[in-house]
């Protein structure tokens, strides 16, 4: 019986240092037309760039295609709340909802919206957004 599993074992390492030597017995370099050439470049190419906000300056990664409407800021940022209300969130030209909101100052609404308040976080998570954008914003969400 035990001349059994050593010859197993004999037998898979064997099996073993054949896998690994057939691997790397390779001795010439593969070559690859143009095209292919072409498409693995491709695949391996970058999807995009990082640029972070220190290296950008003033300028914000939204500003690069000029600069954003208050409607296009809100259809992209604001909507998913501010559209149907979620978790309270008062909704685009509901005055009912701004009501309570415009009674304590208008200093204290945009204060809210740019540093967040209850369920809304700063910004509303538009974190490429300037104080300045955030208040336009609510001047376009408002009755």
């Amino acid at each position: 019986m035990q001349q059994l599993k050593t010859a197993i074992a004999c037998l898979i390492a064997g099996s073993f240092l054949a896998a690994l030597t057939g691997c790397s017995g390779e001795q010439e370099e593969l070559k690859l037309s143009e095209k292919q050439e072409k498409l693995v470049s491709e695949r391996l190419a970058p999807v995009g760039e990082v640029a972070l906000a220190s290296e950008a300056g003033s300028a914000s990664a939204g500003s690069a295609s000029g600069p954003r409407s208050s409607e296009e800021i809100y259809n992209s940022k604001c909507i998913a709340c501010h559209g149907t209300g979620v978790a309270g969130a008062p909704k685009l030209g509901v005055a009912s909802d701004w009501e309570n909101r415009i009674a304590q100052g208008m200093d204290v609404v945009y204060a809210n919206a740019i540093k967040g308040i209850r369920g809304m976080p700063a910004k509303g998570l538009c974190l490429d957004c300037s104080d300045e954008e955030i208040t336009a914003v609510v001047d376009y969400m408002l009755p």
